[in-house]
């Protein structure tokens, strides 16, 4: 791995293009707001892709050169192409790690290494959140205290339908009385996934100091630690053999 991280930063890219709200709440995309936090860390590279870029922004040669992509989507997720999904797919399971945000949970490329319809309830009511820390100590957690709350956000409820998650980092309330898991890990082949929930496109809610501490702590943790090779052996190991 190279001296920094180095960070791909993908981002569907139409709401700011479509929505004149959204595009006022992040003038440089969901993704400048991202990347530019990551790149103020000493310790991250971050370049930014999109989906009407070629080949989606993910080329062979970028994803060679990225250790751990974030991926933000919602409205064109039909959109993205299978064989780009595979590709990422098989990288993640080399060793990429991957941070999917907010409503990427219903992505081609989530779905395909959860094995499930990801589903979740939800509700557009702009209410608050808390997000509780329950695995204290975790790496993905650290600098945030017991919790932390986002004032107006998007409602996300359980059931949310996932495998059981390796690690629960945090769990969110609402003000509507639901509870959700929103900020899950787990592993796949040689590389980590984390999903989190926060970030709907028309709030500021990437600009928020705490989530931005999230994303720049699990692009720590999911940062790739060596492939992961499977041979077998070509002659008996004789651990067994009589003397």
């Amino acid at each position: 791995m190279a001296d920094k991280i180095r960070v791909t930063v993908w981002n569907e890219g139409r709401h700011e293009t479509l929505d004149e709200l959204v595009a006022k709440t992040y003038p440089d995309g969901i993704h400048g707001a991202i990347g530019a936090h990551l790149n103020s860390q000493g310790d991250i590279q971050a370049r930014s892709a999109a989906i009407d870029e070629p080949e989606h922004g993910l080329s062979d040669e970028v994803l060679a050169a990225t250790d751990v992509m974030t991926w933000w989507g919602h409205r064109a997720h039909k959109e993205v192409r299978d064989e780009i999904v595979e590709k990422v797919q098989r990288r993640v399971q080399e060793g990429m790690g991957l941070i999917v945000l907010h409503s990427a949970h219903f992505s081609k490329i989530f779905k395909a290494l959860m094995g499930t319809t990801c589903q979740l309830k939800w509700r557009e009511a702009g209410e608050r959140e808390v997000l509780w820390v329950t695995s204290p100590g975790h790496p993905i957690a650290k600098g945030i205290g017991d919790h932390f709350i986002i004032p107006q956000t998007e409602m996300y409820g359980e059931h949310f339908d996932i495998p059981e998650p390796n690690e629960t980092i945090f769990i969110s309330s609402f003000a509507g009385g639901e509870v959700f898991r929103s900020g899950v890990a787990w592993r796949r082949g040689a590389g980590k996934v984390f999903y989190f929930r926060p970030g709907h496109e028309t709030y500021p809610i990437y600009y928020q100091a705490e989530v931005l501490t999230v994303i720049a702590n699990a692009v720590r943790w999911a940062a790739p630690t060596g492939a992961m090779k499977i041979e077998a052996p070509n002659k008996p190991m004789g651990w067994f053999e009589q003397g």
